[in-house]
């Protein structure tokens, strides 16, 4: 992705996002640490948290990428199913957990079968965020949680002064020094594709979801969104759902 050109939509951005994460794979890992001070781990840890599951919990990470999420429910004694677009993260994930390449706009599982769905920093990269939203409402079971972790900006100006030239500047030079410089170059300002956080809320609401609460991380460089799978009448299976 070229430096300036304007951001991919539909069909284009499905494919730039997947060939971009396919090419970062090998060393993803390492920069999100860092790039974020090893605050990531502790993001995950929150997430997971928050879901407020019981034991051998069946969560979903959406968007599972190499595995993070994964192991941090795993270690949490819950049973994670990971699922991504890009089958270059999958082949790099560590960890016993079941994946799957699926797109998130269509899952390949049946309506509430799942207790719980966790997405970390991912859905900036969706094409669309309400049919997102509408296949979580339908695989999670009435009562269900999910916890949504994204990037963010703090509400303190000089906090945000300082994170926009760090996000901004700084991160698209570790990843070029580390991995591949368009990836990171893009990665900031996808933020763009991000809905304002009533709005997020408002949309996550009009799926299916209660209880919404936004808790900045960080300082505000990053949020995370939990909510409860409202208890009523689930959406059909879509033809193919399995």
């Amino acid at each position: 992705m070229q430096a300036g050109a304007a951001l991919p939509e539909g069909e284009d951005k499905v494919r730039a996002v997947r060939a971009m994460f396919d090419t970062i794979a090998p060393r993803y890992d390492l920069v999100n640490r860092l790039m974020t001070f090893r605050l990531d781990v502790g993001w995950r840890r929150r997430a997971v948290a928050a879901l407020d599951l019981g034991p051998a919990s069946t969560v979903l990470d959406l968007a599972s990428g190499t595995g993070d999420l994964c192991r941090t429910l795993a270690a949490a004694g819950h049973r994670p199913l990971g699922l991504d677009l890009s089958l270059g993260m999958l082949r790099h994930a560590r960890g016993n957990a079941p994946l799957v390449q699926a797109d998130a706009l269509r899952l390949p599982l049946a309506g509430g079968s799942m207790d719980g769905a966790v997405s970390g920093f991912a859905l900036r990269n969706f094409v669309e965020l309400d049919p997102v939203f509408a296949e979580l409402a339908r695989v999670v079971r009435p009562g269900g949680r999910i916890a949504l972790l994204e990037v963010a900006e703090p509400a303190n100006p000089l906090l945000r002064a300082g994170h926009a030239v760090y996000f901004g500047r700084v991160v698209p030079r570790i990843g070029a020094a580390l991995s591949d410089a368009s990836a990171y170059r893009y990665l900031p300002r996808s933020v763009a594709y991000l809905p304002a956080p009533a709005e997020l809320l408002e949309r996550l609401a009009a799926a299916g979801f209660g209880a919404l609460v936004r808790r900045p991380l960080s300082g505000g460089v990053a949020a995370l969104v939990t909510a409860t799978r409202r208890v009523e009448s689930r959406p059909a299976d879509p033809p193919g759902a399995r």
